[in-house]
């Protein structure tokens, strides 16, 4: 997301970067998975860094997904853990 919104005209800045970072502050790992979980995100951004130079109807349709994926986590979790 962090990349693709930047690429798509979001003017977000630094908002995806900073959720990720609140993630992995929520969860407070340590050592070892600390790291996998900064790689896992530098990973993606290369990779969409590599796939795309503009914002494409792909690169759109992307983001949409994953904004749609994270809402129903989202709701999933709150559904059953809110008790």
């Amino acid at each position: 997301m962090h990349f693709l919104r930047g690429i798509c005209g979001s003017n977000e800045g630094q908002k995806w970067r900073m959720e990720a970072q609140s993630l992995i502050d929520a969860e407070a790992p340590g050592g070892e998975r600390h790291e996998q979980m900064i790689a896992s995100f530098n990973r993606g951004y290369r990779a969409f860094e590599q796939s795309y130079r503009t914002c494409t109807p792909a690169a759109d349709f992307a983001i949409r997904r994953y904004l749609e994926e994270g809402a129903k986590i989202a709701r999933e979790i709150t559904a059953r853990y809110a008790n």
